[in-house]
This record gives C-alpha cells, structure tokens and sequence, in this order.
C-alpha cells in the first residue's frame, strides 16, 4: 500500500516541470531512506535496487539533463576527498573483511551526495528535494507517532514496520532526523510552489510536525529530547513575540509532562546521574578509549575499528541512602558519537575533513540566511534558515549516534549545497544585468 502511495506521489511530480531524469534522482533518494527491500521477504532482496536506481541516476543526467546551469561547487569536492580517504583507511583497515561490509554503503552515500547538488540547477528542483525527503522520512515518522499515541512505545520496543535497528529505522537516529526536518516541513508550509500551501497542506504539515516530535516519545531516547530542545531555541531567531513565544512553551511543556508514558520519564531521569546508566557510561568508556586509541593511530583504524576496543565500567547505584560501587568489564563496543566515530575510524584528517564540510555549511547557510531576509527572494533566506537548523540538530544528534556517513544527513548537506550554487547564481545573472549598458537605440530615418 505504502509502495502504491509513493507510485501515486511520483505521478504527480510529472506534470509539475520536473525533467524526466531528475525523476530518477527522486527514485534514489525514496529506496536510500525508505529502504523497501527491508519490507519484503525476496523480490525486492534479490535485486540491488539502490545500485540500478543510482545508476539510471547518474546516467540520465549525463545524457538527457540540462548542465548549463550545472556548478561543482568547492564542498563538494571536499566530499570526494573524503571518500578517497575513506578508501584509503578501508584498503588498510584494522578489520579489512568488516570494514569492506561498511565501506559497501559509505561509498554509495558520499558518492551520491557529490553528484546530488549538480542536478538542484532550479528552485523546483531543490524543493521537491526536500519534499521528497520529508515524505519518505514520514512514511516511518508517521507509522511510528501512531503506534506512541496507541503504545505509548518504550526505548528498543517501538517497531517502525521491520524488526532492523540500523539507519532511520534506529530509534536515536529516526528522533535525531524527524526533528531535524521539522524546521524544512515550516518551509514547505509556508513557501512550497509543488503543493501550494492551503488549508489541507497546513493541517497535514502540523499534524507531520506533531508525529515528527512524537517519536522522540515513543522511542524513549535522550537525544531527541536534546534536539527538540535545540529547535526550539533556534526558533527565538525568527519569532517576533519572543517573551510570549517562550511562555507558550514553557505552558506546552508543563501540560504535556502528565501525558509523557511512563517509560520515557524514566529514561529521561537517567541524564542527571549518567553513572547510574550503563548506557551512558559505556558512551565515556568507549570515547576515553578512542581518545587514546588515536594517539598511536593519528590516521584511524578503518571502519569497524571499535570492535577491538576494551573497557571497563564503573556503575554507582543508590537505594536507601546508601550508594554501591560495581564494575564490569565489555569489549567492541560501538562509537556512540559521529566524532568518536570519524576519529577512531578516520583519524585527524578525516575529523577535520568531515568537521570542515559539516561547519562550512553551517557557515554558508548563515550567509544566505542574512541575505535573504527580505524582498522576492526572502523564501531562500528561509529555507537556508530552515537547512541549517536541521544540520545543527544533526550535529548534535551525533554526539550520542555513530551517524557520521548517515546518507540523510549527506542529501540534506546536497540540499544546501544546491541552494547555495542557485542563488549566487541568480546574483551573478542579476548583476550582470544590471551592469550591462543599454544597447543604443537605432537612428531615425532621414
């Protein structure tokens, strides 16, 4: 049904100006998020269907699109280096045969997010990106905010349609992105052009909203909570009423507590004593031991470089006045932060090539966001906004969630890398315009 549904939701990108091959780029982008073959038992995962998607992809736009408006922009060049790094790190891996089984989907993700922004050469083009990747996410955010409201869900409990805790179908990181794309769905309400913002658009795009802030709920988990807590404080960026825009929030979140399942109040209790949580000591334990680990490994040890870690963890416990003090001992436990992962996998430089495409884009953003403030162009200043908002609750996010090559994250980074190369180049035309002299008017006949 769901399948049919996005059948349904292409159809209608045809007769919408859309070009048949960036088409394809939409196809991509629904299998990379959405996943399908996790939902059939053989067909679909008999057939590599990211890799024919892809391909048709990228060949239907050397063939058939129109490049003239097409630009590399420098990030993305910054990408590439990052994936032939990456390649390097996995030819010389610590674990070469587990590393090869990362590096199987690394690859295609860096790889796409270097070629998505040559195809957003129009303002269409970048919002149904967005719209594409709003919808694909919500057809899991939306499964996922109906089974809280029924279950009221629980940390490792909520099955958002497949029992697979990888990707967006993971509980931290499928929070981390329905909040991040909260600001994107504002966006579409307010200026999309593909469905013109009315009645219905509205009412569907708060009640997305309302599902989107629902899963950090429902999954119990930390990290949403953070990033819901960070969208709101971003938003006082743009709220005229800000005294009554936070009294309203403090009033939400004060009638909401009593409504919270039991289960996430519990969990979140576990943030003001983290040496109670096993959890969150793990997380110390692993980062103290990276930390340490690059030291004699300044260049990383390739993917899946965690399996040889060895720590050992301290847990306080109180009960009745009295604390206790045990100790246990794990080995190969997995990063628990984007950082820690880039560090331990790629070393320094790929830290600072990831950190430097994540901030420049941070910075680009910031820019247009100044830029466009007002006047016919006001709706990229706030979609630049509303993209580095998502990218800053992605950045945080991953402080807690191993999601450095999180192929989401890399489409919304192409989204801004297309907003950015569009409208410098709608400023150069405009000043080229402006600066060229007028042509003399023809003499009159004798």
């Amino acid at each position: 049904m769901r399948d049919l549904a996005f059948i349904a939701f292409l159809a209608a990108f045809m007769g919408m100006g859309l070009r048949r091959p960036f088409l394809l780029v939409l196809v991509y982008v629904y299998i990379d998020i959405v996943a399908p073959q996790r939902l059939t038992y053989y067909l679909l995962n008999a057939i590599p269907i990211s890799l024919v998607s892809v391909v048709l992809a990228v060949g239907a736009f050397a063939l058939a699109d129109d490049k003239r408006d097409s630009r590399f922009a420098p990030r993305q060049g910054m990408i590439v280096l990052l994936l032939v790094y990456c390649w390097l790190t996995t030819m010389a891996a610590d674990f070469p045969v587990e590393a090869q089984d990362k590096w199987g989907w690394v690859w295609k993700a860096l790889a796409f997010a270097a070629f998505l922004p040559s195809t957003l050469r129009t303002r269409l083009r970048i919002e149904a990106l967005l719209l594409f990747m709003v919808v694909s996410a919500a057809s899991i955010i939306i499964v996922g905010g109906v089974k809280t409201l029924v279950s009221g869900g629980g940390y490792g409990q909520l099955n958002l349609m497949v029992d697979n805790n990888s990707g967006l179908y993971e509980g931290s990181t499928i929070s981390t992105v329905a909040v991040a794309i909260v600001p994107v769905i504002f966006w579409l309400m307010k200026y999309g052009t593909i469905f013109r913002p009315d009645r219905r658009v509205k009412i569907f795009g708060l009640a997305l909203v309302f599902a989107c802030l629902l899963i950090p709920v429902g999954t119990s988990t930390r990290t949403g909570l953070l990033c819901i807590a960070l969208v709101a404080a971003l938003s006082l960026r743009t709220v005229k009423r800000k005294a009554t825009y936070l009294a309203a929030i403090g009033v939400l979140g004060l009638v909401a507590v009593p409504f919270l399942p039991s289960a996430f109040t519990e969990r979140m209790g576990t943030i003001q004593n983290h040496q109670a949580d096993a959890s969150a000591s793990t997380r110390l334990a692993v980062w103290a031991w990276t930390w340490e680990f690059a030291k004699t490994h300044p260049f990383g040890g390739g993917f899946e470089a965690y399996r040889q870690n060895r720590i050992r963890l301290e847990l306080v416990s109180t009960s009745g006045g009295n604390s206790t003090e045990t100790e246990q001992t794990d080995q190969g436990r997995a990063w628990h932060s984007a950082y820690f992962e880039m560090l331990g996998e790629q070393g320094y430089p790929g830290l600072a090539l990831w950190l430097t495409i994540n901030l420049a884009g941070l910075f680009r953003m910031e820019v247009l966001r100044r830029r466009y403030r007002t006047g016919d162009e006001a709706w990229a200043g706030s979609l630049a906004a509303a993209l580095q908002t998502g990218h800053m609750v992605y950045l945080l996010g991953a402080g807690f969630i191993a999601i450095a090559f999180q192929p989401f994250v890399y489409m919304l980074i192409g989204a801004q890398v297309g907003l950015d190369t569009y409208t410098a180049r709608r400023r150069a035309e405009a000043t080229g315009r402006r600066l060229r002299p007028a042509r003399a008017a023809p003499p009159l006949p004798a």
